[in-house]
């Protein structure tokens, strides 16, 4: 694959990434099974494209993810690749989640295992996964800072906090960006955490660009999904949410077609067209769809489409909350 994939800042403060990421989750068994040379595939074709942004977690799989991660960079030149890690959410061997713990020795703690799984002696961009409800915001920032002086990480990001939130943290330390889910069907960032996330300075890279599948033509012909799949557990995929929700999307294939692009390239292009301090990244699994992902970055949509587009999708008739309501209740950014 040619390199053609130009590059912006990422913040006011942070390091230049590519137009779009590659987000690494639905390859630890998210989204149901994934095949793993494919998906180191997928790693290689979006960097040999020009994507040097790469989004894991280390609970992602329970450290699967960055093991992964670390096979398919072996024979890549580190500096060519920003990787961008999530913490601080603990699991059980079942697979169950148990809360979130961002304190200062935990951050540390975190840190050291996610470098030696990663293979690497530093991090470009490191991030509470959520808000800790025990930890003081300031007190997981200075922590963060700690790292960024000793030469651990690089940049501090933060990931679903609301305004407030991202205020009294930026008091601390400089935020490269906040990473956030924003979609088509998602646009709650809109009404205040996107314009405080401007005033200072702070980069958005968006998750959910695709609504876990659904703003694609993936399930419009039937749905079905694995126990171990999120989107078996998530409202907007459920029942009549998701006949109402699909019913949105046929309006969108309809515009779609007339593009002659594919339901996901349109709305990859609507993240895209938000400005370039939103940054999408993309779940992508197979080479192909890493693709299908870059020739969004050529449609070019009018004030006139873009309207079009946002009346075919209207956000107040999407079914069914992002996340479970327990969930929904941990997101500081839905506060």
């Amino acid at each position: 694959m040619t390199k053609n994939l130009h590059t912006v800042q990422l913040g006011k403060t942070g390091p230049a990434v590519s137009r779009i990421g590659l987000g690494a989750m639905g390859m630890s068994g998210m989204y149901g099974t994934s095949d793993e040379q494919t998906s180191i595939a997928t790693v290689h074709a979006a960097i040999d494209s020009g994507a040097n942004l790469i989004d894991t977690g280390d609970f992602y799989g329970m450290g699967h993810n960055e093991l992964l991660i670390r096979q398919a960079l072996t024979e890549r030149k580190r500096e060519d690749v920003l990787l961008s890690v999530k913490y601080g959410a603990l699991r059980g061997p079942g697979g169950e989640f148990g809360g979130v713990d961002t304190r200062p020795a935990a951050t540390r703690n975190f840190l050291a295992y996610s470098m030696q799984r990663l293979g690497t002696d530093y991090i470009d961009i490191y991030r509470p996964a959520r808000l800790d409800p025990n930890v003081p915001i300031e007190e997981t920032m200075g922590g963060l800072a700690a790292l960024v002086e000793a030469g651990y990480i690089r940049h501090i990001g933060l990931s679903e906090v609301g305004a407030e939130t991202l205020r009294r943290a930026a008091a601390v330390h400089p935020i490269v960006d906040l990473q956030i889910e924003y979609s088509l069907i998602s646009r709650g960032i809109e009404a205040e955490i996107l314009p405080t996330a401007r005033e200072l300075g702070i980069g958005i890279t968006a998750y959910g660009v695709l609504s876990r599948g659904l703003l694609s033509d993936s399930l419009r012909s039937g749905a079905q999904f694995a126990p171990t799949d999120f989107r078996a557990h998530s409202p907007r995929f459920q029942g009549e949410n998701l006949t109402a929700n699909l019913r949105l999307v046929d309006a969108l294939a309809v515009i779609a077609a007339e593009h002659q692009v594919s339901v996901a390239q349109l709305a990859i292009a609507w993240v895209l067209s938000r400005g370039a301090d939103v940054v999408p990244i993309i779940g992508a699994r197979r080479p192909e769809r890493w693709a299908e992902a870059l020739a969004a970055l050529d449609i070019q949509l009018s004030e006139a489409e873009l309207a079009a587009i946002e009346a075919a999708v209207p956000a107040d008739q999407v079914a069914g909350g992002r996340y479970a309501d327990a969930q929904l209740a941990m997101l500081d950014s839905e506060r």
